[in-house]
């Protein structure tokens, strides 16, 4: 993801930096030089907040309740695939009448907060590929961090990944549950970013707060609701599936 997707490496950088390309040697030592520095900072470091609640769906509703719960601080509404398989993010917890209780996982990670102004240094100086990694390097921080966060959560809930799975293995989410941000195929509005800034209110606690597009500041920062149930898996909505969602908040 870092090398070949936000840096341009033309290949497979792994195997090109073991064979010693001399493109992918020098690109990992620009990278490494980068994270030196980052790791200097006082300013640039990993921060996250998370919370388990108790959770019940209802039609295609995702609520989240109090402890007890008797009251829903907030509601998730979801849209359901017309085709494929009929899903719907609701499916994945169990209904308010199901006689036992449900949960689901938030979180917010983040990389920074000086991330843009060391940036901007940079490119002030003119060196705009160390600018450009250091920004990508906040973005794949913050995934990062998610994905241990994501697994610590799965050990909290009674089932931690085998001992064998293998990075590559995480980043295929070759293990149970799967967490989804807002404004991906499968919840696609990041108007609902808004609701989980209610419950965790990580501006206050980490210092990531919501733009007036609802994305996220700093940059490199990723939330989540995370879903424990075995058979959970990414999916899409169709243009026409998000219509009728959209239409149930006008």
């Amino acid at each position: 993801m870092l090398y070949v997707r936000h840096l341009g490496f033309r290949g497979r950088f792994t195997e090109a930096l073991a064979a010693g390309d001399e493109k992918a040697v020098e690109l990992r030592e620009r990278v490494r030089r980068v994270e030196d520095v980052m790791l200097e900072r006082e300013d640039i470091t990993a921060n996250a907040v998370y919370r388990f609640y108790r959770a019940a769906s209802e039609g295609d509703d995702l609520l989240l309740l109090s402890s007890d719960g008797e009251t829903v601080p907030e509601r998730f509404q979801f849209g359901r695939q017309s085709g494929g398989d009929g899903l719907c993010l609701a499916d994945y917890v169990l209904p308010g009448n199901a006689g036992a209780p449900d949960y689901v996982g938030t979180f917010v990670t983040t990389i920074g907060p000086g991330i843009r102004e060391l940036a901007a240094e940079w490119q002030e100086k003119g060196d705009y590929l160390a600018s450009h990694i250091l920004q990508v390097l906040a973005l794949e921080g913050a995934e990062a961090f998610a994905e241990l966060l994501h697994k610590r959560l799965r050990t909290a809930w009674g089932f931690p990944d085998p001992e064998e799975l293998t990075n590559l293995d995480l980043f295929k989410a070759n293990y149970r549950g799967r967490r989804y941000s807002f404004g991906y195929p499968a919840c696609p509005r990041l108007e609902d970013q808004e609701q989980l800034w209610r419950l965790l209110e990580p501006e206050k606690t980490i210092g990531v707060s919501l733009t007036e597009g609802f994305m996220m500041e700093p940059e490199g920062s990723v939330s989540a609701l995370v879903m424990h149930h075995p058979q959970a898996k990414y999916f899409n909505l169709s243009p026409e599936d998000i219509e009728r969602l959209e239409s149930r908040f006008r």
